[in-house]
């Protein structure tokens, strides 16, 4: 889930809250619904090749589940501390937040690729339009962003390669 939520620039809570149901394989795509999301509107996430195999394998862990990435005790979702608590701080040993990595993404795409600012604001489902602005807005950009979320992916593997290559050389 963790990975996952990294992968999409999610909100934690959108992604610990995910439902089978909200995944299209067909589309690569995960329609998160407004009442699930900070803005309650609707938000369009495309999936990164890295995103549909961390879906497909979070699938087989929990055959029975309506939610994608489910506590295995409860079958509720993953608490709000998952992330933090276990993962960064636990089991990483890191300061880190779960948020920051969405201000990663954010940051990254403004600096290290050529995508407009209005598809990196729509990846990370920001409302960054005045009502006038709003009216005249009829795109969300999917094209642009699946391109988008494909290159994170892709720059996220690349950093843990480097990483990884890295701490091997230190030994």
């Amino acid at each position: 889930c963790f990975e996952f939520t990294v992968l999409t620039a999610a909100r934690s809570g959108e992604a610990r809250g995910a439902l089978k149901a909200e995944v299209n394989f067909d589309t690569k795509m995960w329609i998160i619904p407004d009442n699930r999301m900070k803005m309650d509107k609707a938000h369009s996430v495309p999936l990164s090749d890295r995103a549909i195999a961390v879906l497909k394998r979070a699938f087989e862990l929990a055959p029975d589940s309506k939610l994608v990435f489910p506590n295995l005790n409860s079958d509720k979702p993953l608490s709000d501390q998952a992330f933090t608590k276990v993962v960064l701080r636990e089991n990483l040993n890191v300061p880190y937040t779960a948020h920051g990595f969405r201000s990663t993404f954010r940051t990254w795409a403004g600096e290290k690729t050529k995508y407009p600012r209005e598809v990196c604001e729509h990846a990370l489902a920001h409302n960054i339009m005045d009502s006038v602005e709003a009216a005249y807005a009829r795109t969300t950009f999917v094209e642009q962003r699946r391109q988008l979320m494909q290159d994170w992916a892709d720059h996220l593997k690349a950093t843990a390669q480097a990483k990884k290559t890295e701490a091997l050389s230190r030994q």
